[in-house]
């Protein structure tokens, strides 16, 4: 029934303005519109739309994830942005917080400015 409609993320901020700048100028998404419900922006011909509330607690998972050719590059730059990435007991990360799954697949795992849990994935 939805095989042909467009996907539509959505994330929630409580701090519009440090998400805009976040989303638009951190992590490098194209600004489509900001209006008084939500800051919209094009990842990569997905809309996301970074709805703002009044309160939010973050969820203990990802909430949204990149699949990027290669994650240690991207946490480089992200790196140099600012971006801290997040380190857990009993995962063997490398240097740069870098997680190898079981299914090869490589996994950095940092925050926007709600604390909502993002992911970079490098799939093998």
């Amino acid at each position: 029934m939805l095989n042909n409609a467009s996907l539509v993320a959505l994330v929630a901020t409580k701090l519009p303005e440090k998400s805009r700048a976040f989303y638009a100028d951190t992590l490098g998404l194209t600004l489509i519109s900001d209006d008084p419900f939500a800051i919209v922006f094009d990842a990569h011909g997905v809309m996301l739309r970074v709805q703002k509330v009044q309160t939010h607690t973050p969820q203990p998972h990802t909430v949204l994830g990149w699949d990027v050719a290669d994650v240690h590059a991207r946490v480089v730059e992200l790196t140099a942005k600012g971006v801290l990435f997040e380190r857990y007991a009993g995962l063997a990360q490398d240097a740069a917080g870098v997680w190898a799954s079981p299914s090869g697949a490589q996994i950095a795992w940092f925050k926007d400015p709600d604390g909502n849990m993002l992911s970079l994935t490098q799939f093998a």
